[in-house]
């Protein structure tokens, strides 16, 4: 699985469609002695009474986004490290099992809690989001959660949706899914401390939540990233304002202080890319190049020392590290990875005395939601009971390929194949179309040859498209001059981009050399920038097909944003779907693509 995030999201095609139709110890375990054995209570005869310090579990996760069912291919694996330096993949998650391994883990702690760093929901397969993901919030309830923040996923469908999800009801246009059940909502709380309605300046879920237990107190913050406006369409943050993190954070500190609350978690999606993308890698072990870099790092510098504890998430990768509080001490900073292969298990020792965690004993350790458990039968009911909904659209065959199609690389497999649908479509709407871009983080998994269901090896179902592709954008048609074309392709490792590259995914007959070596634009070779073998010619004007996220400027890609003689085409699934129905049979599957488009030099 790679660690390149998947942020993006936007509208979905649900209403549409229904209208038709074990873990090796990590980091960040600072061991000290306490004073006391951090257990519930010291007996004395006739008089038991609570010791000074208590050991709280907490149990994480983030970056669910509906994976009910086991993730298939690279999404469906984690990598680990031996100690020899070999390492090897492992299968892993699916709520089945997620429930499974949370139970166990909560067996014999009495002082154990949930939570959760957001995009729970969103960018889900067939399962989920055909459903507007009252599925998944079905499952987390059942998992226990006790609480999450938001992400930006989950503002796919806009603020009144979230609250939705939060409180209950049927959705206002798909209605209710079972006859005489209305979805109950959320058991937990979705804070949003960071997210504001623009008319009242006041947060739009809670901004905080308190576990208490026997006079144990732990409050947690939730906040998603302060971009996401960036990485969401415009009609699902319409209306809301979305703060700093760390001044939200803080602010909220004092704020629980104030009320005697002193330990405290803050549940922040947003996150940070570790040296290896193995789970279990040490990244605080020293040397050139290790550790962890990204947005969390100046994050969790500049959070208040009142914080305890971070857990994150939105990168998708795996660690469980330490990063010094401005007060120069360290504090652990949690992800597990994404959806539903990692659960976190830290331990936060609560000192009664004072009402705070004793951080010198905080550890964190990230395990593997192995396959090699048994199933919980109540999640098995759940999906049985959704799938069974979802099969007439899921199982409906829609093209045939010889091999694995993958979503991992800087140019990826299954990325060629969605531009070069895109282009195709493109061209039926406009013959002049030229070319086809297709971004990263709109491509959410790979197509697996082996069968999921039983629809035989090579067949891709419709549920299978659903996950690569979940987002309902309309494929859009712009003319752009080549120095824009050019523009775009720079703004690749540019502005917004230029710490985190998004590379473009490109349809057959665009290449260039992208060097890595390098900085900023020049990362671009301009001058190896060819359309069928041409170079670009800065006053030519290039018909080009994007989903409606990018053509609306998404993920920084601005320049996407300004194009003119506008043509808004149809769902970007079905373009795929006609793709490889007239491109592939099952005598004559289509081959993955080559992905060798781009010249990456590194």
């Amino acid at each position: 699985m790679s660690a390149t995030p998947h942020p993006q999201r936007r509208r979905r095609r649900t209403t549409r469609l229904l209208a038709a139709a074990a873990g090796i110890a990590t980091v960040g375990a600072l061991v000290a002695a306490l004073p006391a054995t951090a257990g519930e209570t010291a007996k004395k005869p006739g008089h038991p009474r609570p010791t000074r310090y208590q050991d709280v579990q907490l149990l994480s996760f983030n970056d669910l986004h509906g994976n009910l069912e086991p993730p298939s291919g690279s999404a469906g694996r984690v990598t680990e490290v031996h100690e020899d330096g070999h390492t090897e993949t492992v299968d892993a998650g699916g709520v089945e099992y997620l429930a499974t391994h949370l139970r166990d883990a909560r067996k014999g702690n009495k002082y154990s809690v949930t939570a959760a760093g957001g995009d729970m929901v969103g960018a889900s397969p067939l399962i989920s989001g055909l459903f507007h993901d009252e599925p998944t919030i079905e499952a987390l309830n059942k998992l226990k959660l006790d609480v999450t923040s938001v992400g930006n996923h989950e503002f796919d469908e806009g603020a009144k949706e979230l609250a939705r999800l939060q409180k209950g009801g049927c959705h206002p246009v798909a209605g209710c899914y079972v006859d005489g059940e209305t979805f109950e909502g959320a058991n937990f709380p979705y804070l949003a401390a960071n997210v504001l309605d623009e008319k009242t300046k006041k947060p739009i879920l809670k901004p905080y939540w308190v576990w208490k237990k026997n006079g144990v107190k732990v409050g947690f913050i939730g906040v998603t990233l302060e971009d996401t406006p960036g990485v969401v369409s415009a009609e699902g943050v319409k209306g809301l304002k979305f703060k700093d993190e760390v001044e939200t954070i803080n602010k909220y500190a004092k704020e629980l202080e104030r009320q005697g609350v002193k330990s405290v978690v803050a549940l922040i999606h947003e996150g940070g890319l570790p040296a290896s993308a193995a789970y279990n890698y040490d990244c605080d072990s020293p040397g050139a190049g290790d550790g962890i870099s990204g947005p969390i790092v100046d994050i969790a510098k500049n959070i208040t020392p009142k914080v305890d504890a971070l857990v994150t998430g939105h990168t998708h990768a795996a660690y469980a590290c330490t990063i010094d509080d401005p007060a120069g001490n360290p504090r652990t900073v949690t992800s597990a990875a994404s959806f539903g292969r990692l659960y976190t298990d830290t331990t936060l020792t609560y000192d009664r005395w004072t009402g705070d965690i004793a951080r010198t004993a905080v550890g964190s350790t990230n395990h593997v939601v192995t396959r090699t458990v048994p199933k919980a039968p109540d999640m098995t009911d759940l999906i049985a009971k959704w799938n069974t909904l979802a099969a007439p659209i899921g199982n409906k065959a829609i093209g045939y390929i010889s091999g694995d199609i993958s979503n991992v690389g800087t140019e990826s497999p299954i990325g060629d194949l969605i531009a070069d649908a895109q282009l195709a479509y493109g061209k039926e709407l406009d013959p002049e179309t030229d070319l086809a871009l297709m971004n990263p983080g709109g491509v959410r998994a790979p197509l697996t040859y082996a069968a999921k269901g039983s629809e035989g090896d090579g067949v891709v179902t419709y549920a299978e498209g659903f996950t690569v592709q979940p987002f309902a954008n309309t494929v859009n048609l712009q003319d752009f001059t080549g120095t824009q074309l050019v523009q775009v392709l720079k703004e690749q490792v540019t502005g917004t981009n230029t710490a985190a590259p998004k590379v473009l995914q490109v349809s057959a007959g665009l290449t260039y050399t992208l060097d890595l070596t390098k900085t900023g634009a020049d990362r671009v070779v301009t001058d190896s920038i060819r359309l069928n073998g041409a170079a670009i010619d800065p006053a030519a004007t290039y018909r080009v097909a994007t989903n409606s996220f990018l053509a609306g400027g998404g993920d920084g890609f601005t320049t996407l944003g300004q194009g003119t003689n506008d043509l808004v085409g149809g769902d970007d699934l079905a373009a795929l779907e006609k793709y490889l129905l007239a491109n592939s049979t099952a005598a004559t599957p289509i081959a993955p693509p080559a992905a060798d488009r781009i010249t990456v030099v590194k």
